[in-house]
Parts: structure tokens; sequence; C-alpha cells
């Protein structure tokens, strides 16, 4: 597969995203030069992959058949599942065969390898996302075009939840094809499901504190992208996201790598600001997704170096321990460590 075919947004890089004054990013020098740590070298963006995962999706995929798999469980589910594979190949039936897969997704637990592992099963799904860019720019999307690619998308994220396909996902780099799905920004139905399905298949990867997918993701765009969501989405996509940079903050080098650098701290740090403001002006009773955002401060605190800087920083009304609008007990308790981890009484 030629990297030139890759769709990767640039626009959206982390280090861009806030403007810093100059008192500010001193601010931040000087507690950064209280704790030596060596340098990381990834950047959000220039993702490259290397020659040998330029390979073309048949010789990635392996050559074990659909009747391997179907060994595994002789029942007449088995049977459907592998009838709706096959189905896939043929442009009359796909539409019906990918939203009958969709709904087996919890239900069969082998369908993830032997999506997998059927022969031209992924160069579908990635077609089907292909076909789907021409209508992003101008947004043409319909609500059935919006629910077909969803089926692809939720299937992808089958594969991306099963330990057996997880890393074959991510060496053959298809989450970097969903990215022009979050890179947009019309607020109809149809394009927030198609944003909110593809943070799905992003949180399948996270959700099992995987450090492959978790270096994979930081080598990529998806931190700016989902910052930009947290800012501006709806309130699924918002939800979804804030819970992928939680995730990626939890592994100690995504820590280590957002608090590397002034402007990649204070474009996370402002965006959680601003959505702590929204929910607190609006009055909007949101527990999920304060849930995440107090769980981000909380982690957040625990570096040193951004500790620091975070007592300057911390939203006003995140300073009060008696704060009435968090109401989950373990997110109080989070709120009460972050408060202590800051030495704010």
């Amino acid at each position: 597969m030629s990297n030139q075919y890759v769709i990767v947004p640039q626009n959206y890089r982390s280090d861009s995203m806030v403007s810093i004054s100059p008192a500010d990013k001193r601010y931040f020098e000087q507690a950064q030069a209280k704790q030596k740590s060596p340098p990381q070298q990834m950047m959000f963006g220039g993702y490259s992959p290397s020659p040998s995962l330029q390979k073309s999706l048949s010789t990635q995929l392996s050559e074990q058949s659909i009747d391997d798999f179907s060994r595994m469980q002789k029942d007449s589910d088995t049977e459907l599942v592998v009838q709706y594979i096959l189905q896939l190949r043929d442009a009359d039936k796909r539409e019906q065969a990918l939203s009958e897969l969709s709904k087996k997704r919890e239900s069969f637990p082998h369908l993830a390898p032997l999506l997998w592992h059927s022969v031209g099963t992924i160069a579908i799904f990635l077609q089907e996302i292909a076909v789907v860019y021409q209508h992003l720019q101008p947004a043409q999307l319909t609500p059935a075009q919006s629910s077909r690619i969803c089926s692809v998308l939720g299937l992808l994220q089958c594969l991306a939840l099963h330990v057996q396909t997880r890393s074959c996902f991510l060496r053959a780099h298809i989450p970097l094809f969903l990215y022009p799905f979050l890179n947009t920004s019309n607020k109809s139905k149809a394009f927030e499901n198609l944003r909110v399905t593809s943070l799905g298949v992003i949180g399948a990867l996270v959700k099992g504190d995987d450090p492959e997918a978790i270096n994979f993701l930081m080598q990529t765009e998806i931190i700016p992208l989902c910052l930009r969501i947290m800012k501006k989405g709806q309130e699924l996509s918002r939800t979804v996201a804030t819970f992928i940079v939680q995730k990626i903050l939890l592994d100690d080098n995504g820590l280590n790598y957002i608090c590397q650098t002034p402007e990649r701290f204070f474009a996370v740090s402002q965006v959680l600001q601003t959505m702590i403001d929204d929910l607190h002006q609006s009055q909007k009773d949101d527990q999920r997704l304060l849930r995440h955002i107090i769980r981000c401060y909380l982690r957040l605190s625990e570096n040193q170096k951004a500790g620091e800087v975070l007592k300057k920083y911390l939203p006003q009304v995140l300073k009060d321990p008696t704060q009435s609008f968090i109401k989950d007990e373990v997110v109080k308790k989070w709120h009460n460590n972050l408060l202590q981890n800051l030495s704010i009484k």
C-alpha cells in the first residue's frame, strides 16, 4: 500500500492549536527545568510508515481460509456468518451483509479473526471507506450512506478490540483511514454518527491499555483531532474523544509526551478548562463527561512539572473541594486527590 494514498489530516497540529503568551511559556519552562528527564522525539504529526509495512493489503492478510475458522464452531450461526462474509464480494448484497455482520459483533466471538483472515474482506472495508471521502468536502453525506459506513466502522471496532487482530490492525495502519472522518465539523446527524463511530474504533484500541496501540496513536494526529472534537463537538463525540485522551494520559509514555512541551500541555489543559466552563455555565448534568475530564486533570497532576503549572491554571470552579456539581462518589475522590496533589485546600 503506497503511503501517498493514505489521507491523514495535517492542519490540526497540537503545537499550533493554542496561542501561548511569553509569560505562560516561561512559567512552564521554569517548572520543566526543575525535573530533568530525557527528551522524547515523537511528534503529534509526521507519522511515516516503514517501507516493510507499505505492502499491498493482500500480502498482509493471512492465507488461512474461512474453512479453517469455521471448524472452531460447527453450528448454524457460524455458517450464517460465513455466508454474510462471502456476500461482501457481491456489490448488490454487500450493504445487507455489512448490516447483518455488524449485528453479530457481540454475539459471535470469532467474528474478528474470520473477517481479518478471509480473502479480500479488509480490502472491501477500505474501499467502502474511500468512497465516502468524496462526500466530506463539500458535506454531502446522506443518512443512508452514513448508516452503511457506520456498519463498516462497527466491524473495524470489532477488529480493534479482539486480541488476535489488534496488532495486525495497527500494523496495517488502518486507523489512519478514519482520520478524515474525525476532521469534519458538519453538525448533521449523519456526520455526527460518522464521527462517533470512528472515535469508537480508536476507543476500542485504547480500551485494553495496550502500549502498542498508545505508542502508535501518539505518532499520529489523533490527539489534536480529539482535542478539536472535545472543544467544539457534540455531546457523545466529546465524551468519546475525552475518553481517548484520558487513556493516552494514563499511559506513562503518553503522560510524559503531553507534558514534554508547553504547547502540548496547554493544548490539553485549555481544552479541559473550556469544557469545565461550558458544563458549569450551562448547568448541564453530564456526569459521564465530567468523570473523564476530572480523571485527565488528576493524571496531569501526577506529573511533577505539569502539576506545578496546573496550580495556576486549574479552573477556579474546581479549586473548591465542596463542588456540588460532582455527584459520582468515585469522581469526588478523584477531585479530592487532584486538590491534594496540587496542595490546594
